[in-house]
């Protein structure tokens, strides 16, 4: 089974109200056992919502209790993100997951680059929070560049 970021697939839950849509993604579905998941949106966050970035580190100083993560309005969106990266965790756990193809960038999803968390565009390397949690719980997680980088 692979688990792959919903707005890759179409669905609109990203925090604009609309999608990321790859449709050599979105083709696993038809071939492939997948499992769709939104973290922002098992966290409790609505679809549209204030965009969040990771402030003070990266997706592991969130989990450690040394970062949080921030909306644009800065709200402290800390709890719903780390609620959000245990539930995916739980559905990975329930599962044979094969690989995880995340959103790249996102402080949900991004592995290896997210943003810095001064809503700038500027970026810093690091996980974010469920990316993060996965890896550490010894998941294979790839974001959808490395994936169509990999056909």
């Amino acid at each position: 089974m692979i688990l792959i970021s919903a707005c890759l697939c179409g669905i609109n839950c990203k925090y604009n109200g609309k999608n990321n849509l790859n449709e050599k993604i979105e083709s696993l579905l038809k071939k492939e056992n997948v499992m769709v998941i939104c973290p922002e949106q098992l966290g409790g966050l609505p679809t549209p919502r204030t965009p969040n970035e990771i402030w003070g580190g990266t997706g592991k100083e969130v989990l450690s209790g040394e970062a949080k993560v921030l909306n644009k309005d800065k709200a402290d969106s800390t709890h719903c993100f780390i609620k959000g990266a245990e539930e995916v965790l739980k559905l990975a756990k329930m599962v044979n997951i094969e690989y995880i193809i995340l959103k790249s960038k996102s402080p949900s999803c991004g592995k290896g680059i997210i943003y810095d968390g001064t809503f700038s565009g500027r970026k810093i390397q690091g996980n974010g929070v469920t990316a993060e949690l996965l890896i550490n719980n010894g998941f294979k997680v790839v974001t959808e560049i490395e994936y169509l980088n990999s056909l």
